[in-house]
């Protein structure tokens, strides 16, 4: 399985660090197997810190050997399951079972907006569920631990131009 990773740098070897936000699935190392999705988190971190350059890192995964020995959590949709385990590492609240890999559905900035009102209380569980039915999501694979991390092996850079006018 090939997966990217969006940053304002290469990083050529992934690691666990401190996280200041709280995302939908936690602390850990975010990769995506969309590649326009992990180009437009290039851009949102290069515009956010100003420094660097907007780069998407390649990386080889094997998936079938990393899940045999790995703790395994897997979102097939956006459902009841995945939107209290969103929301609550969202807000800091999770306290369920840690897991090395997580996979499932991110959302893009519109999904982003409806999981911002359900958190502030507007939207219910059930509205935000149909809400997110019409949305297109993309799908996130997040490496939160050191044991995940060893399957994880980069393999390159995208280049992306980067347009020094905008910032």
């Amino acid at each position: 399985m090939i997966l990217y990773h969006g940053s304002n740098m290469v990083v050529d070897f992934p690691r666990l660090v401190k996280q200041t936000r709280f995302l939908d699935f936690g602390p850990g190392f975010y990769t995506t197997e969309n590649n326009a999705q992990a180009v437009s988190f290039a851009e949102k971190v290069f515009r956010r810190r100003y420094t660097g350059a907007q780069t998407v890192s390649i990386y080889e995964f094997d998936a079938e050997i990393a899940y045999a020995d790995c703790t395994y959590l897997h979102f097939d949709k956006p459902d009841k399951v995945w939107l209290d385990y969103v929301f609550q590492n969202r807000t800091g609240t999770y306290s369920g079972s840690s897991f090395d890999l997580i996979y499932g559905p991110v959302a893009n900035d519109d999904v982003y907006e409806t999981l911002n009102l359900y958190t502030s209380g507007v939207l219910n569980k059930t509205e935000t569920l149909m809400r997110l039915k019409i949305k297109t999501l993309f799908n996130q694979m997040v490496f939160a631990s050191d044991r995940a991390l060893s399957y994880l092996r980069f393999i390159g850079i995208l280049g992306l131009e980067v347009d020094n006018e905008q910032r």
